[in-house]
């Protein structure tokens, strides 16, 4: 099974393509996760840049947590979709629903994704994320049972936040998600935050090692599935996911930084 690694956009927005698929490459990353401009032009332009780069392409549609009430969801999100699609990334990862919608409501918002992905022939996966459908574990396990061809982005330092823990107390919840995962987020959360100040501080050793269990559990079983390729994208964001000084405002850490030195780490982990 092939591995291969992602650099995130996220947090490098002001940098011009040129500049950014050379950063890209210069890291070693295998390809880029990005959310596409709607503009086709521009849609066209970068996903020409990424691949006569020889990197990979995953889409990412996160713009409908801006819209809250549901009719105004459902259609962007079938314009993000539709959008993202028409780039034959590898897959799209999709910020799907919301924690306050209704279950049926986030059932209509899944078909939609189910619907444009079988129109565009493209995979789409949903990311668990705060606020999502897939917010906590209790609010995703229904789904699971009622869509058995649901994929997911585990981004399990979502669920470290909003469970207060490392999950040690829901082992049931992880063994009902984890088999659905096809993509990873490799950013590692904390019991109060989704993203520890520096993943290579010892005071994270634990945080680290349990986030790296989850993501071998799920390497695993895409193995023993028959996955021909499984992604992974180191997600260290900007502030104020990276933790800053008060007043000042200087980051703690550099997001960017911890995305490289997450890649090594995934690299020698999995000999990708």
């Amino acid at each position: 099974m092939d591995i291969r690694i992602f650099a995130p956009h996220w947090g490098s927005n002001e940098l011009a393509p040129a500049v950014f698929i050379e950063r890209v490459k210069a890291a070693g990353f295998d390809g880029i996760e990005m959310s596409l401009p709607l503009d086709a032009a521009a849609r066209d332009d970068w996903s020409a840049r990424i691949a006569d780069a020889g990197l990979l392409l995953i889409a990412q549609q996160w713009e409908t947590a801006f819209h809250a009430g549901f009719d105004a969801h459902r259609e962007a999100l079938a314009t993000y979709l539709a959008n993202a699609c028409s780039a034959r990334p590898l897959l799209v990862n999709t910020h799907t629903g919301k924690d306050f919608y209704t279950h049926e409501q986030n059932l209509e918002l899944i078909a939609l994704t189910q619907a444009i992905a079988r129109e565009h022939g493209v995979p789409i996966v949903h990311e668990i994320h705060r606020s999502r459908f897939s917010g906590h574990p209790m609010l995703l396990l229904p789904y699971l049972r009622e869509l058995p061809d649901l994929e997911l982005t585990a981004d399990l330092s979502h669920w470290c936040c909003a469970c207060e823990s490392l999950l040690e107390d829901q082992p049931a919840a992880l063994a009902a998600t984890l088999p659905r995962v096809r993509h990873i987020h490799a950013r590692v959360g904390h019991a109060q935050g989704p993203q520890v100040s520096d993943f290579r501080d010892p005071r994270f050793a634990a945080e680290l090692a349990c986030h790296l269990q989850w993501w071998d559990r799920i390497v695993a079983l895409r193995r023993a599935a028959g996955a021909t390729l499984t992604t992974l994208t180191p997600e260290f964001g900007p502030p104020p996911y990276t933790q800053s000084m008060p007043f000042s405002g200087e980051p703690l850490s550099n997001a960017w930084d911890q995305n490289v030195a997450m890649l090594r780490l995934l690299r020698e982990r999995y000999g990708a």
